[in-house]
């Protein structure tokens, strides 16, 4: 498990960063047949198949299409590998499966819904969409004069039209550490949000502060939320969480407090549970772990596996 990348991760593409200045690349990339889009509505994400087979769908470029383009990169994977991807946002239409271009081909879906059922580079490329035209779509002035905000570098910047003004504005991504706290034997602690569904339990997380360290803000976070103080803060992995705008980054933190004390603003409930419990419970409406597409997830098996 430790060499798989986390769901949203991954994404099989060349970014091709140094192609987003280039007015005539991006033209002829535009008009190349082997060129695919991927579809935005409404933050929703553009797939076919079953329930239990989800897969992206990828359509050529079509006039009918009328939105600004997000150059995402190329193909680096199977028979198309090469071909410039790009993801269009469709926010206006009530309808974008009929649009003559969609029709027929697929169906706009929640990512978090579907991402656990599709292969893991495409859940990276609708996440990668996603995030680019939530961003888009938010920033559409520019925050220090208020002026319209021009898209450019294929999506990638946006620029402030007063010429006076003339901020470039960047996608942002907002740091969040998400953490287990074990005892250093057979002992972790997990809680409840109460936004969570029925049963539902995860580590503890949070959003990194400005002038804070990452290992700072997980000591302050299971702090602040529990109440237990943590030492051997420990990197693990990272996970793209477009939902709308994060990076999971993931740690193992040793308590070296065990009272609990839960923060009822921050959590519903919190307590230690026993890693043989965890290993063999059945999920139930009473107890069940974090969704299977989340790094939360991840950590949990990962820790279960090492003892």
């Amino acid at each position: 498990m430790s060499d798989r990348p986390n769901v949203y991760a991954g994404v099989p593409l060349d970014r091709a960063a140094h192609r987003r200045k280039n007015e005539d690349w991006l033209k002829e990339a535009w008009r190349a047949p082997s060129t695919r889009l991927l579809p935005v509505w409404r933050s929703r994400s553009f797939v076919t198949g079953p329930a239990d087979a989800v897969r992206a769908v990828l359509v050529p470029v079509d006039p009918g299409l009328d939105a600004v383009p997000i150059f995402l990169g190329l193909l680096t994977e199977g028979e198309q590998a090469g071909a410039a991807i790009f993801a269009i946002d469709l926010p206006g239409e009530e309808s974008p499966e009929s649009l003559p271009p969609l029709a027929g081909l697929g169906r706009f879906e929640d990512l978090r819904a579907v991402g656990p059922l599709m292969p893991e580079g495409e859940a990276a490329f609708c996440a990668y969409a996603r995030g680019m035209a939530w961003w888009n779509a938010r920033h559409r002035f520019c925050g220090v004069c208020g002026a319209p905000a021009a898209s450019a570098e294929a999506g990638h910047v946006r620029v402030c039209t007063d010429p006076a003004c003339a901020t470039h504005h960047f996608p942002r991504t907002d740091p969040a550490v998400i953490m287990l706290v074990h005892d250093g034997a057979d002992r972790m602690v997990l809680g409840r949000q109460k936004q969570f569904p029925p049963g539902v339990h995860s580590v503890l997380a949070g959003f990194v502060e400005p002038g804070e360290s990452l290992e700072e803000a997980v000591a302050r976070e299971v702090l602040e939320e529990v109440g237990l103080t943590v030492t051997d803060v420990r990197y693990r992995s990272a996970q793209p969480w477009p939902f709308p705008s994060s990076l999971m980054l993931g740690f193992t933190a040793r308590a070296t407090s065990f009272d609990i004390a839960t923060d009822q603003d921050e959590l519903e409930s919190a307590r230690w549970f026993d890693r043989a419990y965890l290993r063999d419970h059945t999920p139930s409406d009473d107890f069940r772990l974090a969704r299977r597409d989340s790094i939360a997830h991840r950590l949990i098996r990962e820790w279960i596996a090492e003892g």
